[in-house]
Formats: structure tokens, C-alpha cells, sequence
């Protein structure tokens, strides 16, 4: 080889060499954009207006698919936007969205799982309008809105054969006949219009803005997310048969009357009647939570009286709501004694039967610890995210509801029958149906209760929904959605830890520490003690953004549940009286 052939070789091996090296480079350089971009970030407060939330998941008939609301912010309108989305019940799929609207909550299916109704709110002046009665045939087709009623509908209820729905609404007969002459007004000034004619001009009484002065002659006055209390607007029970289309037209027809309000409507098992509560004291703040329970047929007519509820039902996300049995014979619901009058008492699970004067009895009063029951945090639906009313099985000898204990939030299986017996008796035990550090927001079942659904929230998940096959032995919930997976991703969350310690007196207090990503042991952090307000409420096991948050600051965050706290049993609760 010659010295030349030597220089050109070496150069070549330099020159390869070099770009080897430089690929290297790239490719390191490359790997660590890639590595820097795959880090992941500390969550702000600005994350908030990007959270999805999960709410009043409800099984089709057949079991095959979950309805259910999907909220998110509206930052632009300082508000949120819900929506109506649905699922396969044993996943497979990506959630598909079923209703077009900003403003759609409720949804309900039809017992033949033909249609499904629900109630949406259109705006006007960029704010939502009361709500109304909506319905999607689920063979395909777009959705219709079938009522108009000045103050809107709730709480809907489909008869058990499909043919007609009841539902509650705050609209009076002064209501309707302004509606009725706003509607003749604006009808003679679009003929004038097309006649080219001058329009009739409203007169000076039609014109003037109605007054906005409210005279306050009672202490309850206003509620939470409801504001001011209108006594001129209790709200009733109506009922309209169930439209097929958009161009069936149906009127609703008010069934009930009277100044007191009326709720918790649910049809008899035939569909003759329909049962509700109404708490008709005048001036309840002065008086014993209590409540009566009425029935009145669904034809029309008088209501009749059946008995007195002497518990209270006024609290939780599905405080008094009833759930009728299978064989239409009982209703249970969830309560609290009003005797002896307590700062804090335990909800429990009551079933009452469906005759004159019937006393009802409590299932759970040797269980220590809460029915539904609070554990607060971020993860509760911001609107409209449904009952947890007590579910039937089938047979009618259990009670499917959630509860809460020691900061979890979960869902159990109580007897209704005592051994041996078939009276009512006193479930002291639960069969668990869901375990784990976590918080069972919401829940639903098919009508035979083989298969339910909840919202389930843990420390560094907000909120997705769960199916379980209570059918299929050894069965294992399947997680169905992943709302917030791709946002959660991104995030530095850490997860609490648990401790106990004694009080002063020896008792065990429960408290969890949120600890700042990366954290050191050997370094010194600054804590914040955060202690919740009720005070009959608790921490626990869920997603909580204001923990996260400041532990992405760089503190510490210890959160007890100080006695007086739910969940622990009622001489905790009521401890501080």
C-alpha cells in the first residue's frame, strides 16, 4: 500500500468514523429530547379546566350498554358543558358519544331499551334555559325535545311499560297561561310581519320588568346550587306519555297540586299508582326532620297519605330516594334517626312496607358505619351526577347500596331477610362487591341487579367508570373508560400514604400524608395541616387536585380525619356534640 493509498484510507476511515460518531450524536441527542419530553410535569390549578368528570352511569335493560354523562369545563362561560355518552358494558370499545347538546344530564332508558330520555337545556343570552324532557331512539335518528315548560323538568321516571313518564317540575298555571300569552303575542307580530302590517304593541303591564324584590318570611330561605327558595313554585309531580317521535306531539298534565314540594317519585310495580314523599311543614327549620309518603294514581285524583317517614331523609346524594321492591310490596331507602337529636348520626338502610301506617325498620342499625355517607374531594360529578339509591336483587332478599368506611367508599351486598325468618331483619354484616383503597362515586344496575356500574375514584385517578358481571362467578370489575388517562399521563402525581396515630386520649385518629414528586427523607419540607370543615364528613381515599397541587409546590400536606369525621362509626361522629 502506498503512503497516498495509506492518507486516502485513513481519510475514508476518519470520515466514517466521524459519521459514526456524529449519527451517534443525533441519535443520543434525539433519544434525549425524547427522554426530556417524555418527563413528566407537576400539575397547576390551570389542569382543572381540562378534567373530564363521570356521572350517573344507568345499564341499558338488556345489560349490554352503559349511558352515561360526561362533564367538562367551559372555560370561556364559566361553566361546564355535559354530555351523553355510552359504552359497551364489558368494554372492548372506546365510549361514543349519543347526544349532541352542551347542556345534557339524565339519562334514562326505556324499559324495552328502545329509546332513551333525558333532559336538555339550550341557552339563550349565552345562559342555559330550564330544562326539558328529550328523547334519542336508539335504533337511529336524531334526538327530539317534546315539552316546554317554563321552569323545566326533573327527575325522570319511565312507567314500567314504556307508555308513559313522570317527572317533577316547578311550573305553576300562572307559568303557563304568560308562556301561553307570550307565544299569541309573538305569533300576531310574525303575521303582522308577513302581512306587512304594524304589529299590535305590547301593553305597559306586559312590558314592565317583573320585580326582583324577595320578601323572606321563613329561616330556610335558600339551598346549595339551588339558590333562592321560591314558595310561590313548589315543585310537583306531572306526567306525559312517552313520544315515539319528534312529530308525535304530547302535553304534559300536572298531577299533583298544593304548596308543599313533592319528590322521590316512582311508579307501582303495575303502574297504576305512583308513590312520592312530601315534607309538608310549613316551617321545617323549627321542626324534626320527617317526611310523609303518599301515593296517587296515575290517572289523576286526590293523593292519599300511606304513612309517616319520622326519620330524616334530607341529606347525601340519595338521601330518601326510594327504590321499590321486586314484587312491589316494600320500598327501602337511606336515613337517619331523628331521635335522640344528635350533632351527627349514621345514615342507615331502611325498608318500609307499602301499607297504611307501616313503621319502617332499619337493616343496618347494628352496622357501624355509614350508608352512602361523604368522603369529599374533586372527584363528584359537577353536575347532575346521580342517585345512590338502594338497589333490589332480584329475589328481594338483598340490598345493593354503597357505603363508607374508615375513608373508602365502597359497595356492599346487605340481607334483607333474617335466617330462617323472611321478615325484615337487622344486617349487622356486608358482603363486599367491590374492596380496595378507592371511592365508588356512583352507582347503577340492570333491572335484575346481575350487573352494575359505578364511578370509581382513587388518589391519582379522578374519576372512570367500572362494569361487574355479578353473574359470572369469580367475576373481576372491568374498567371501562379512561377519561382522564392521556391528561394523568403528563402528570407528577404521587400517591398519599395512610398513617394512624393516638389522640391524647389514646384514640386512633386517621390521616393521610401527600408528599411533594422526588420527595427526599433526608431533606426538610414546609407542611400545611389542611382540616376539613362539615364537620360531619371525611377524607379519604379519592383524588383530591388541591393535595396534588400544593405537594407539586413543594409542601407536605397532612390531612386527618379528626373525630367528629364520617365513616368511623357513630361515637366518632358524634364525639364533639
Amino acid at each position: 500500500m502506498t503512503k497516498r493509498s495509506h492518507h486516502l484510507l485513513s481519510g475514508f476511515v476518519l470520515r466514517h468514523l466521524f459519521g459514526i460518531r456524529h449519527s451517534c450524536f443525533v441519535i443520543l441527542f434525539a433519544l434525549g429530547i425524547g427522554t426530556a419530553l417524555a418527563e413528566k410535569r407537576a400539575i397547576t390549578e390551570k389542569d382543572l379546566w381540562d378534567f373530564v368528570w363521570i356521572g350517573d352511569p344507568q345499564v341499558s335493560p338488556d345489560g349490554a350498554r352503559v349511558a352515561f354523562m360526561r362533564v367538562t369545563v367551559n372555560e370561556k362561560k364559566e361553566g361546564y358543558n355535559t354530555s351523553i355518552w355510552s359504552v359497551p358494558m364489558m368494554g372492548g370499545e372506546a365510549p361514543r358519544r349519543l347526544t349532541k347538546g352542551d347542556h345534557d344530564t339524565t339519562p334514562r332508558w326505556s324499559p324495552d331499551g328502545k329509546f332513551l330520555l333525558f333532559l336538555r337545556s339550550t341557552e339563550k343570552d349565552n345562559k342555559p334555559e330550564p330544562p326539558q324532557l328529550a328523547m334519542l331512539p336508539m335504533a337511529g335518528g336524531d334526538s327530539f325535545v317534546f315539552t316546554d315548560l317554563p321552569r323545566g323538568a326533573g327527575n325522570l321516571v319511565w312507567a314500567p311499560d314504556g307508555k308513559n313518564i313522570a317527572f317533577t317540575s316547578d311550573t305553576n298555571a300562572e307559568d303557563l297561561a304568560k308562556q301561553e300569552k307570550k307565544k299569541s303575542q309573538e305569533s300576531a307580530a310574525a303575521k303582522a310581519t308577513a302581512n306587512k302590517a304594524t304589529p299590535t304593541p305590547a301593553s305597559k303591564a306586559d312590558s314592565e320588568h317583573e320585580s326582583d324584590v324577595r320578601v323572606i318570611t321563613r329561616a330556610v330561605y335558600r339551598q346549595d346550587n339551588e339558590g333562592y327558595i321560591d314558595p310561590k313554585h313548589p315543585t310537583h309531580i306531572w306526567i306525559v306519555t312517552a313520544p315515539r317521535s319528534g312529530e308525535e306531539k304530547v302535553k304534559p298534565r300536572q298531577l299533583t297540586t298544593g304548596r308543599f314540594d313533592e319528590e322521590n317519585a316512582i311508579w307501582s310495580k303495575d303502574g297504576s299508582q305512583i308513590y312520592f314523599t312530601s315534607s309538608r311543614i310549613d316551617e321545617p327549620y323549627y321542626e324534626l326532620p320527617r317526611t310523609d309518603l303518599y301515593s296517587v294514581a296515575a290517572a289523576g285524583g286526590k293523593p292519599v297519605k300511606i304513612t309517616t317517614i319520622d326519620l330524616n331523609t334530607q341529606f347525601g346524594p340519595g338521601g330518601g330516594a326510594l327504590s321499590l321492591s321486586p314484587d312491589g310490596r316494600q320500598v327501602a331507602f337511606v336515613a337517619a334517626t331523628n331521635q335522640p337529636i344528635n350533632s351527627y348520626t349514621e345514615p342507615d338502610l331502611w325498608v318500609l312496607d307499602l301499607s297504611p301506617n307501616a313503621k319502617p325498620r332499619n337493616l343496618t342499625a347494628n352496622f357501624d358505619f355509614d350508608i352512602d355517607g361523604f368522603i369529599i374531594g374533586d372527584s363528584a360529578s359537577p353536575r347532575a351526577g346521580g342517585l345512590n339509591k338502594p338497589i333490589w336483587t332480584a329475589d328481594g332478599k338483598g340490598l345493593i347500596t354503597v357505603y363508607s368506611r374508615e375513608g373508602k367508599r365502597n359497595v356492599g351486598l346487605f340481607d334483607v331477610t333474617v335466617a330462617g325468618g323472611g321478615e325484615p331483619g337487622n344486617s349487622s354484616t356486608v358482603q363486599d362487591l367491590t374492596t380496595g383503597n378507592h371511592g365508588v362515586m356512583n352507582l347503577g344496575a340492570t333491572p335484575d341487579a346481575s350487573k352494575l356500574v359505578y364511578v370509581l375514584s382513587a388518589p391519582t385517578r379522578l374519576n372512570d367508570l367500572f362494569g361487574l358481571d355479578r353473574a359470572s362467578q369469580g367475576a373481576s370489575p372491568k374498567q371501562l373508560t379512561n377519561v382522564n388517562d392521556e391528561l394523568f399521563s403528563k402528570l407528577n402525581l404521587t400517591e398519599p400514604e395512610e398513617i394512624w396515630y393516638d389522640s391524647f386520649d389514646g384514640k386512633r385518629i386517621e390521616a393521610w400524608v401527600q408528599k411533594p414528586p422526588g420527595f427526599d427523607a433526608h431533606k426538610k419540607y414546609p407542611l400545611i395541616l389542611n382540616i376539613h370543615g362539615g364537620p360531619h364528613v371525611a377524607y379519604g381515599h379519592i383524588f383530591v387536585h388541591e393535595f396534588q397541587w400544593m405537594a407539586a409546590k413543594g409542601y407536605v400536606v397532612l390531612y386527618p380525619n379528626p373525630r367528629g369525621s364520617t365513616s368511623y362509626g357513630q361515637e366518632f361522629g358524634n364525639v364533639i356534640q
